[in-house]
């Protein structure tokens, strides 16, 4: 007869507490198989797809959409035939409904999901906050420190779509959430539109950007004294990305004595040198940025100055030299600033690197960068030349001894030979962490980077 078994929210192996439901992708009826993609969920650091570990018929979804829960809560409930392909047993958080207890468990082993490593101690659900409150009381954890307090769902700007109650009753008699991409998502979160409400017009029912604005139209109808007025002040909980990023910073700047230095370059010819690659057949289809430049710029520089690629061990009581280099690039999406790095970067060619920069981006930006991705960073760029910025007093990323600001390149009066003629230019700054770097060696990096980009052929000394 067929078994009930509860998958819990697992650990996905870098000690997250806690993870927002974001998207369910299947529903109370729905078959599923061994590792089909059942849920979307957002931790701290990244969106993660959570595959099924086992084959069987949905019972029923335990967590709502919106809703954060922490690490070992079920999250779904699963009808399985003991005589399929997931077999007889456990329920994925040891528990069973039939009575027999797993082989794992009489081993002293616990049942995992494949790919997330193993958590100790029962773990509740986060109670849930009505929508009537406006008020977050989200509020940020010390680290190492017990799981956060409820955090509050944000208020919504615009009511949620009227022009559709059959679409929403059918959603919410289902307890299917349509399927819609990251950016759509996001789209609707900000404009108070609940997904659950919307019928997609997109393939196999993918909700879409059109749908969503249509759905925003439909809502706008008066709801007060003054139809479509924005709230004068919002309130959106601190959580997420945007919660695990100001730990950090805020860590890193009272932590690591932070130093910053400047400097101005003529990069006339890495940017003349660039054009030609673009019509080089080895670069062929290949997207050659200054970053990449900078990139591989650093990856030299960091050879003759290894003490940037270090980190300060303060419980250990040592400095950790490192000879290698996992290049952090300072992202910016939707969900706020992430940080993934470039594994190896330090035995990358500038095609390579080019190559890998061009795929972290369109990862981040997509909002897929896994949680693995994010770690174990030696040196960061961020690149706030995109935006058309000069340059800035970048902060440290904790672990991490130094971080380059790529400035925006400009056409500019430069002296040559004597002579005032346009040149393109651009500005360095490089913050580093004074327990690790000294003045010398943060100036002597600087110089290393700057001279390489101005005069590439200088890499082949190198």
């Amino acid at each position: 007869m067929p078994q009930l078994k509860h998958f819990p929210l697992p650990d996905t192996g870098e000690g997250l507490t806690e993870a927002e439901i974001i998207t369910w992708h299947v529903a109370a009826g729905d078959t599923v198989t061994v590792n089909q993609i059942i849920v979307e969920i957002e931790t701290a650091k990244a969106v993660v797809e959570l595959p099924c570990p086992f084959a069987g018929q949905v019972s029923q979804l335990l967590v709502d959409v919106g809703q954060t829960v922490e690490v070992g809560v079920p999250i779904i409930a699963i009808d399985i035939d003991p005589n399929g392909p997931a077999g007889a047993g456990a329920s994925a958080d040891g528990q069973t409904v039939n009575g027999s207890k797993p082989p794992e468990e009489a081993e002293g082993r616990v049942a995992n999901l494949v790919g997330y490593g193993p958590r100790t101690g029962a773990a509740t659900r986060r109670p849930r906050k009505q929508s009537g409150s406006s008020t977050p009381q989200a509020q940020a954890p010390a680290p190492q420190a017990a799981p956060a307090p409820p955090v509050v769902p944000a208020p919504s700007v615009v009511p949620a779509r009227a022009a559709a109650p059959a679409a929403g009753e059918q959603a919410r008699t289902t307890g299917r959430v349509p399927l819609a991409k990251p950016p759509v998502r996001k789209l609707a979160k900000d404009a108070g539109i609940d997904l659950r409400t919307i019928i997609g017009s997109g393939a196999d029912g993918v909700i879409t950007r059109d749908d969503v604005t249509s759905a925003v139209a439909a809502a706008a109808a008066p709801a007060g004294p003054i139809a479509g007025q924005r709230p004068r002040e919002e309130r959106v909980p601190i959580r997420g990305v945007r919660r695990a990023t100001a730990q950090a910073m805020v860590h890193s700047a009272f932590t690591a004595p932070h130093v910053t230095e400047f400097l101005t370059i003529d990069v006339t010819p890495m940017m003349e040198l660039r054009a030609r690659l673009k019509t080089h057949p080895a670069f062929q289809g290949v997207k050659i940025t200054p970053l990449a430049f900078a990139a591989k710029a650093l990856c030299l520089a960091v050879r003759r100055t290894p003490d940037v690629n270090a980190a300060w061990d303060e419980q250990a009581g040592e400095i950790v030299y490192k000879s290698y280099v996992h290049l952090g690039i300072a992202a910016a999406t939707p969900r706020g600033l992430v940080v993934p790095k470039v594994r190896e970067a330090q035995d990358m060619s500038l095609r390579e690197l080019a190559e890998a920069l061009d795929s972290l981006a369109t990862t981040a930006r997509e909002g897929r960068t896994t949680p693995a991705d994010m770690v174990d960073g030696t040196i960061t760029i961020t690149n706030v030349g995109v935006f058309g910025v000069d340059t800035g007093t970048p902060i440290l990323n904790p672990g991490e001894s130094a971080i380059l600001a790529l400035g925006a390149i400009r056409d500019m009066p430069w002296v040559v030979d004597g002579q005032v003629v346009p040149r393109k230019v651009c500005q360095l700054a490089l913050s580093f962490d004074h327990r690790v770097v000294d003045g010398q060696q943060g100036s002597q990096f600087l110089a290393d980077i700057g001279a390489l980009l101005a005069e590439p052929g200088l890499a082949m000394t190198y």
